[in-house]
C-alpha cells in the first residue's frame, strides 16, 4: 500500500496516511488498510502504543469524493458502514491507547477519526472543522456521538452547522483536543508522549478505557459496578503487582503490559 504507511518500533506501532498531495483524503485503501493495521497492532504483543498520523500539510481532509462521487461507486452508505464505521470502533475496542498526531488541517471524517482517538495532539497550525454541511451531509464517523460528548451539544451542534475551523488553541480550549505544540516541537513532542505511554501498564490503561467507552451510556449505580469489576481485574496483573513493590522499595516501575 503506497497510501498508507505501517511500521513498529519500541512497542510503537504507527498508521501514517501518505496522500499528502491530495491533502490524504480517504480512499478504500486507506481505509481497509487502516482497518488491517489496527486488527494488527491490536493482536501484536510487542504493541502497547499506536500512533496515527500523516505525511505532509494535512492530517486528512476527509473522504475522498473523487471515489465517492465516481459513476460505480456505491452509495454513500455503503463507504459509511464498510469504511468509517469499523474504523472508529476498532479504535474505541482496541485495548491499547491510540493517539492521534494531527499534524495539519483534519476536516470531515479526517477530523472524527482523530477524535475517536484516546489521546489527540495536534500542531499549532493544525485546526479541525465538521466540514459535512458545506456538501449537503452530516458528521460520520462517531462525529455526531463524540462531538456533543466533548464540547457540550450547543457547541457541537454550531461547529456541524456552520463547518467552521477550530484551530488547534481552540480545540484544546474548549476540551475538543488534549494538547497542541509548536509546530517545530510536533515531532518530538509526539515520541515523548508515546514512548512513556507504551511503557506504562498496559492492561491497566485497557481498563480505564473501557471504563470510559461504557460510562458513555452508563447511569451511576451501573457505572460503580463496572470500575468494581475492572478494578477487581486490575489487581490480578502482573503490572499491578510491579507498581505496588516499586512504591514500596522506592524505585521507578518495570511494566510489561501484563
Amino acid at each position: 500500500m503506497e497510501s498508507i504507511l505501517f511500521s513498529k518500533e519500541d512497542g510503537i506501532a504507527t498508521i501514517t496516511l501518505n496522500r499528502p498531495d491530495k491533502f490524504n483524503s480517504v480512499t478504500k485503501e486507506i481505509a481497509l488498510g487502516m482497518q488491517q493495521f489496527l486488527k494488527e497492532s491490536a493482536e501484536d504483543s510487542e504493541v502497547r502504543c499506536i500512533i496515527i498520523t500523516a505525511k505532509g500539510k494535512a492530517f486528512c481532509a476527509g473522504q475522498d469524493l473523487a471515489e465517492a462521487t465516481h459513476p460505480d461507486s456505491p452509495d454513500l452508505s455503503v463507504f459509511v458502514r464498510q469504511h468509517y464505521n469499523p474504523i472508529i470502533k476498532k479504535i474505541r475496542e482496541i485495548e491499547k491507547p491510540v493517539v492521534a498526531a494531527v499534524n495539519g488541517i483534519a476536516a470531515g471524517a479526517g477530523a472524527n477519526i482523530a477524535l475517536a482517538c484516546d489521546i489527540v495532539i495536534a500542531t499549532e497550525s493544525a485546526y479541525f472543522m465538521q466540514a459535512f454541511s458545506k456538501i449537503g451531509l452530516i458528521p460520520d464517523s462517531g462525529g455526531t456521538f463524540t462531538l456533543p460528548r466533548l464540547v457540550g451539544m450547543a457547541r457541537a451542534t454550531a461547529l456541524a452547522f456552520l463547518g467552521e475551523k477550530v484551530p488547534a488553541r481552540e480545540a484544546v480550549e474548549m476540551g475538543m483536543i488534549y494538547q497542541y505544540v509548536a509546530d517545530e516541537d510536533f515531532e518530538n513532542e509526539v515520541q515523548k508522549l508515546t514512548k512513556k505511554l507504551a511503557k506504562m501498564p498496559t492492561r491497566g490503561l485497557a481498563y480505564t478505557k473501557l471504563a470510559f467507552n461504557k460510562s458513555l451510556t452508563n447511569d451511576l449505580e451501573t457505572q460503580l459496578a463496572v470500575e468494581e469489576h475492572l478494578q477487581s481485574d486490575a489487581s490480578h496483573t502482573t503490572d499491578y503487582k510491579e507498581g505496588v513493590a516499586a512504591f514500596l522499595e522506592k524505585r521507578k516501575p518495570i511494566f510489561k503490559g501484563e
